[in-house]
Protein backbone atom coordinates (compact mmCIF):
# COMPACT_ATOMS: atom_id res chain seq x y z
CA UNK A 1 0.00 0.00 0.00
CA UNK A 2 1.36 3.49 -0.40
CA UNK A 3 3.46 5.84 1.69
CA UNK A 4 1.85 8.84 3.24
CA UNK A 5 2.93 11.72 1.88
CA UNK A 6 4.00 15.21 3.37
CA UNK A 7 3.16 17.73 0.81
CA UNK A 8 6.66 19.61 2.41
CA UNK A 9 9.86 18.91 0.51
CA UNK A 10 13.30 19.71 -1.42
CA UNK A 11 14.75 17.79 -4.10
CA UNK A 12 17.75 18.91 -6.29
CA UNK A 13 19.91 16.79 -9.21
CA UNK A 14 22.05 17.98 -11.49
CA UNK A 15 23.07 16.04 -14.67
CA UNK A 16 26.91 17.12 -17.06
CA UNK A 17 26.22 17.08 -20.70
CA UNK A 18 29.18 17.55 -23.40
CA UNK A 19 27.29 21.13 -24.02
CA UNK A 20 26.28 21.91 -20.56
CA UNK A 21 25.41 21.35 -16.87
CA UNK A 22 21.50 20.70 -16.20
CA UNK A 23 20.38 21.61 -12.97
CA UNK A 24 16.74 20.62 -11.37
CA UNK A 25 15.48 21.98 -7.69
CA UNK A 26 11.54 21.06 -6.47
CA UNK A 27 10.65 22.68 -3.39
CA UNK A 28 6.78 21.92 -2.29
CA UNK A 29 4.59 23.05 0.78
CA UNK A 30 0.91 22.36 1.76
CA UNK A 31 -1.66 23.66 -0.56
CA UNK A 32 -5.75 22.44 -0.82
CA UNK A 33 -4.88 21.63 -4.53
CA UNK A 34 -2.08 21.39 -7.28
CA UNK A 35 -0.03 24.87 -7.92
CA UNK A 36 2.49 24.28 -10.05
CA UNK A 37 5.33 27.19 -10.89
CA UNK A 38 8.10 25.92 -13.38
CA UNK A 39 11.13 27.88 -14.70
CA UNK A 40 13.36 26.93 -17.74
CA UNK A 41 15.80 28.73 -19.40
CA UNK A 42 14.87 29.88 -23.16
CA UNK A 43 16.99 27.33 -24.62
CA UNK A 44 14.67 24.29 -23.07
CA UNK A 45 11.27 26.36 -23.25
CA UNK A 46 10.35 23.83 -26.31
CA UNK A 47 10.48 20.62 -23.26
CA UNK A 48 8.21 23.22 -21.19
CA UNK A 49 4.76 21.55 -21.34
CA UNK A 50 5.94 17.83 -21.36
CA UNK A 51 7.80 18.98 -18.45
CA UNK A 52 4.73 20.28 -16.48
CA UNK A 53 2.82 17.29 -17.01
CA UNK A 54 5.27 14.89 -16.07
CA UNK A 55 5.00 16.58 -12.56
CA UNK A 56 1.36 16.69 -12.18
CA UNK A 57 1.41 13.00 -12.94
CA UNK A 58 3.81 12.54 -10.32
CA UNK A 59 2.79 14.98 -7.50
CA UNK A 60 -1.00 14.91 -6.23
CA UNK A 61 -0.97 18.08 -3.96
CA UNK A 62 0.94 20.55 -3.25
CA UNK A 63 2.34 24.06 -3.67
CA UNK A 64 5.07 23.48 -6.22
CA UNK A 65 8.12 24.85 -7.63
CA UNK A 66 10.24 24.02 -9.73
CA UNK A 67 13.61 25.95 -11.37
CA UNK A 68 15.71 24.50 -14.09
CA UNK A 69 18.91 26.17 -15.28
CA UNK A 70 21.74 25.28 -17.84
CA UNK A 71 25.13 26.49 -17.29
CA UNK A 72 26.77 25.94 -21.00
CA UNK A 73 29.96 23.99 -20.95
CA UNK A 74 32.89 26.75 -21.06
CA UNK A 75 34.58 26.32 -24.06
CA UNK A 76 32.52 23.75 -25.44
CA UNK A 77 30.53 26.50 -28.21
CA UNK A 78 28.81 25.29 -30.80
CA UNK A 79 29.99 26.05 -34.79
CA UNK A 80 29.39 29.46 -35.99
CA UNK A 81 26.64 29.02 -38.83
CA UNK A 82 25.72 32.19 -41.41
CA UNK A 83 22.14 32.11 -42.74
CA UNK A 84 22.40 32.88 -46.15
CA UNK A 85 18.26 33.30 -47.06
CA UNK A 86 18.94 36.39 -44.01
CA UNK A 87 22.19 37.33 -45.59
CA UNK A 88 21.10 37.94 -49.12
CA UNK A 89 17.92 40.28 -47.74
CA UNK A 90 20.44 42.03 -46.05
CA UNK A 91 22.47 42.59 -49.14
CA UNK A 92 19.56 43.28 -50.65
CA UNK A 93 19.16 45.87 -48.60
CA UNK A 94 22.01 47.72 -48.31
CA UNK A 95 22.14 47.71 -52.66
CA UNK A 96 18.71 49.34 -52.85
CA UNK A 97 19.97 51.90 -50.38
CA UNK A 98 23.26 52.13 -52.08
CA UNK A 99 21.25 53.06 -55.68
CA UNK A 100 19.08 55.77 -54.36
CA UNK A 101 21.56 57.22 -52.29
CA UNK A 102 25.51 57.38 -53.61
CA UNK A 103 28.27 57.63 -51.20
CA UNK A 104 27.06 55.89 -48.78
CA UNK A 105 29.52 53.61 -46.85
CA UNK A 106 29.20 49.88 -47.55
CA UNK A 107 28.81 48.13 -44.27
CA UNK A 108 32.23 45.98 -43.29
CA UNK A 109 31.45 42.32 -42.79
CA UNK A 110 31.98 42.57 -39.35
CA UNK A 111 28.75 44.64 -38.95
CA UNK A 112 27.16 42.63 -41.68
CA UNK A 113 27.44 39.54 -39.16
CA UNK A 114 26.97 41.69 -36.10
CA UNK A 115 23.16 42.13 -38.09
CA UNK A 116 20.45 39.98 -35.96
CA UNK A 117 19.91 36.66 -37.52
CA UNK A 118 23.00 36.33 -40.21
CA UNK A 119 25.45 34.82 -38.08
CA UNK A 120 24.00 32.19 -34.81
CA UNK A 121 26.26 29.44 -32.67
CA UNK A 122 24.98 25.96 -33.77
CA UNK A 123 22.83 24.90 -30.59
CA UNK A 124 22.45 21.13 -29.02
CA UNK A 125 20.18 19.37 -31.02
CA UNK A 126 16.52 20.11 -29.04
CA UNK A 127 15.78 16.73 -29.08
CA UNK A 128 18.61 15.70 -27.14
CA UNK A 129 18.53 18.39 -24.40
CA UNK A 130 14.64 17.96 -23.88
CA UNK A 131 15.20 14.02 -23.51
CA UNK A 132 18.26 15.14 -20.89
CA UNK A 133 15.78 17.72 -18.75
CA UNK A 134 12.80 15.66 -18.96
CA UNK A 135 15.08 12.91 -17.46
CA UNK A 136 16.29 15.10 -14.60
CA UNK A 137 12.74 16.04 -14.14
CA UNK A 138 11.84 12.53 -13.27
CA UNK A 139 14.86 12.40 -11.32
CA UNK A 140 14.10 15.16 -9.22
CA UNK A 141 10.49 14.52 -8.92
CA UNK A 142 11.54 10.68 -7.78
CA UNK A 143 13.77 12.32 -5.07
CA UNK A 144 11.23 15.17 -3.46
CA UNK A 145 8.62 12.13 -3.41
CA UNK A 146 11.11 9.69 -1.24
CA UNK A 147 12.05 13.20 0.65
CA UNK A 148 7.92 14.03 0.95
CA UNK A 149 7.71 10.16 2.08
CA UNK A 150 9.86 10.58 4.94
CA UNK A 151 8.50 13.65 6.44
CA UNK A 152 4.82 11.33 5.81
CA UNK A 153 6.13 8.77 8.00
CA UNK A 154 7.25 10.94 10.83
CA UNK A 155 3.98 12.87 10.75
CA UNK A 156 2.09 9.69 10.82
CA UNK A 157 4.06 8.58 13.91
CA UNK A 158 3.30 11.99 15.11
CA UNK A 159 -0.72 11.56 14.30
CA UNK A 160 -0.19 8.15 16.00
CA UNK A 161 1.08 9.32 19.29
CA UNK A 162 -1.98 11.72 19.56
CA UNK A 163 -4.23 8.85 18.38
CA UNK A 164 -3.00 7.10 21.53
CA UNK A 165 -3.28 9.81 24.25
CA UNK A 166 -6.47 10.38 22.85
CA UNK A 167 -7.63 7.46 23.67
CA UNK A 168 -6.23 7.20 27.34
CA UNK A 169 -8.25 9.84 27.64
CA UNK A 170 -11.70 8.48 26.35
CA UNK A 171 -10.87 5.65 28.61
CA UNK A 172 -10.62 7.85 32.16
CA UNK A 173 -14.04 8.72 30.88
CA UNK A 174 -15.53 5.48 30.25
CA UNK A 175 -14.13 3.71 33.09
CA UNK A 176 -15.85 7.36 35.14
CA UNK A 177 -19.04 7.48 33.86
CA UNK A 178 -21.31 5.67 36.02
CA UNK A 179 -19.98 7.11 38.71
CA UNK A 180 -20.41 10.68 37.12
CA UNK A 181 -24.04 10.21 35.99
CA UNK A 182 -24.90 8.74 39.54
CA UNK A 183 -23.29 11.77 41.16
CA UNK A 184 -25.37 14.08 38.76
CA UNK A 185 -28.62 12.06 39.34
CA UNK A 186 -27.77 12.38 43.43
CA UNK A 187 -27.28 16.37 43.21
CA UNK A 188 -30.63 16.70 41.10
CA UNK A 189 -32.77 15.04 43.46
CA UNK A 190 -31.06 16.75 46.64
CA UNK A 191 -31.97 20.56 44.92
CA UNK A 192 -35.28 19.27 43.88
CA UNK A 193 -36.13 18.12 47.46
CA UNK A 194 -34.43 21.43 49.17
CA UNK A 195 -37.46 23.37 46.78
CA UNK A 196 -39.89 22.02 49.29
CA UNK A 197 -42.84 21.91 47.27
CA UNK A 198 -45.50 19.69 46.67
CA UNK A 199 -45.16 17.43 43.51
CA UNK A 200 -45.83 14.14 41.65
CA UNK A 201 -42.72 12.10 43.00
CA UNK A 202 -43.17 10.06 39.30
CA UNK A 203 -42.85 13.03 37.68
CA UNK A 204 -39.65 14.69 39.52
CA UNK A 205 -38.23 10.75 38.96
CA UNK A 206 -38.97 11.55 34.62
CA UNK A 207 -37.53 14.97 34.97
CA UNK A 208 -34.34 14.06 36.81
CA UNK A 209 -33.92 11.14 34.39
CA UNK A 210 -34.44 13.46 31.81
CA UNK A 211 -31.87 15.73 33.06
CA UNK A 212 -29.28 12.91 33.60
CA UNK A 213 -29.71 11.60 30.22
CA UNK A 214 -28.96 14.77 28.62
CA UNK A 215 -25.34 14.89 30.24
CA UNK A 216 -24.78 11.46 29.30
CA UNK A 217 -21.73 11.30 27.49
CA UNK A 218 -21.17 8.08 26.25
CA UNK A 219 -22.71 8.58 22.48
CA UNK A 220 -20.03 11.21 22.11
CA UNK A 221 -17.24 8.89 24.02
CA UNK A 222 -18.22 6.03 21.36
CA UNK A 223 -18.34 7.95 18.11
CA UNK A 224 -14.80 9.52 19.27
CA UNK A 225 -13.55 6.04 19.80
CA UNK A 226 -15.10 5.18 15.85
CA UNK A 227 -13.08 8.50 15.08
CA UNK A 228 -10.11 7.21 16.33
CA UNK A 229 -10.27 3.74 14.57
CA UNK A 230 -10.68 5.46 11.72
CA UNK A 231 -8.25 7.46 11.41
CA UNK A 232 -6.00 4.86 12.24
CA UNK A 233 -7.26 3.17 9.26
CA UNK A 234 -6.25 5.61 7.08
CA UNK A 235 -2.93 6.34 8.44
CA UNK A 236 -2.65 2.57 7.58
CA UNK A 237 -4.05 2.91 3.59
CA UNK A 238 -1.67 6.14 3.31
CA UNK A 239 -1.67 7.23 0.04
CA UNK A 240 -3.68 10.62 -0.07
CA UNK A 241 -4.79 10.44 2.78
CA UNK A 242 -4.79 14.16 3.76
CA UNK A 243 -8.46 15.20 2.94
CA UNK A 244 -10.28 12.14 4.70
CA UNK A 245 -7.80 13.03 8.08
CA UNK A 246 -9.10 16.74 7.57
CA UNK A 247 -12.44 15.41 7.68
CA UNK A 248 -11.99 13.28 10.53
CA UNK A 249 -10.34 16.71 12.91
CA UNK A 250 -13.46 17.78 12.32
CA UNK A 251 -15.90 15.37 13.44
CA UNK A 252 -12.89 15.10 16.35
CA UNK A 253 -13.45 18.87 17.07
CA UNK A 254 -17.22 18.27 16.90
CA UNK A 255 -17.75 15.56 19.32
CA UNK A 256 -15.25 16.99 21.86
CA UNK A 257 -17.40 20.40 21.92
CA UNK A 258 -20.69 18.34 22.45
CA UNK A 259 -19.18 16.15 25.68
CA UNK A 260 -16.95 19.74 26.63
CA UNK A 261 -21.13 21.41 26.74
CA UNK A 262 -23.15 18.24 28.17
CA UNK A 263 -20.32 17.84 30.92
CA UNK A 264 -21.59 18.07 34.40
CA UNK A 265 -18.20 17.20 36.29
CA UNK A 266 -15.12 19.85 36.15
CA UNK A 267 -12.72 16.90 35.74
CA UNK A 268 -15.21 15.90 32.70
CA UNK A 269 -14.43 19.39 31.41
CA UNK A 270 -10.72 19.42 31.86
CA UNK A 271 -10.54 16.36 29.98
CA UNK A 272 -12.53 17.65 26.90
CA UNK A 273 -10.14 20.91 26.83
CA UNK A 274 -6.96 17.71 26.83
CA UNK A 275 -8.94 16.16 23.55
CA UNK A 276 -9.65 19.64 22.14
CA UNK A 277 -5.63 20.36 22.43
CA UNK A 278 -4.40 16.93 21.24
CA UNK A 279 -7.32 16.82 18.10
CA UNK A 280 -5.89 20.69 17.07
CA UNK A 281 -2.36 19.33 17.41
CA UNK A 282 -3.21 16.42 14.79
CA UNK A 283 -5.22 19.45 12.29
CA UNK A 284 -2.05 21.38 12.14
CA UNK A 285 0.30 17.89 10.92
CA UNK A 286 -2.81 16.86 9.11
CA UNK A 287 -2.54 19.82 7.06
CA UNK A 288 0.66 18.83 5.76
CA UNK A 289 -0.78 15.44 4.39
CA UNK A 290 -0.90 15.16 0.82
Amino acid sequence: MPPIQSMTGFARAEAVHPWGTLSCEIRSVNHRYLELQLRVPEQLRHAEHTARELLRERLGRGKVDCSIRLQPTAGERGALRIDDAQLERLMAACARIESTTPGLLRPTALEILDWPGVLSEEAPDADTTAAAMLALVERTARELIEAREREGARLGALLEQRLSGLEVLLGAVRQRLPELIAGHRERLSLRVAELSVQADPDRIAQEIALLAARSDVAEELDRLTVHVGEARRSLAAGGACGRRLDFLMQEFNREANTLSSKSVAAETTQTAVDMKVLIEQMREQVQNIE
